[in-house]
């Protein structure tokens, strides 16, 4: 019979502290928008954030 595999080996208490964070950037030429993607640490998000904007 075949082995399950187990996913709990990994630590789960470092997988959430980073975040995926998705923002919609509109083309000044066409406007259109595009979607910026990055992985940004959970604690630092609302900085991130902040300094995209202005």
């Amino acid at each position: 019979m075949a082995k399950k595999t187990v996913a709990g080996y990994r630590d789960k208490s470092q997988s959430k502290t980073f975040t995926k964070v998705i923002r919609p950037v509109k083309n000044p030429q066409t406007g259109a928008y595009t979607y910026k993607e990055e992985i940004v640490p959970t604690d630092m998000v609302q900085t991130f954030l902040k300094e995209e904007k202005g």
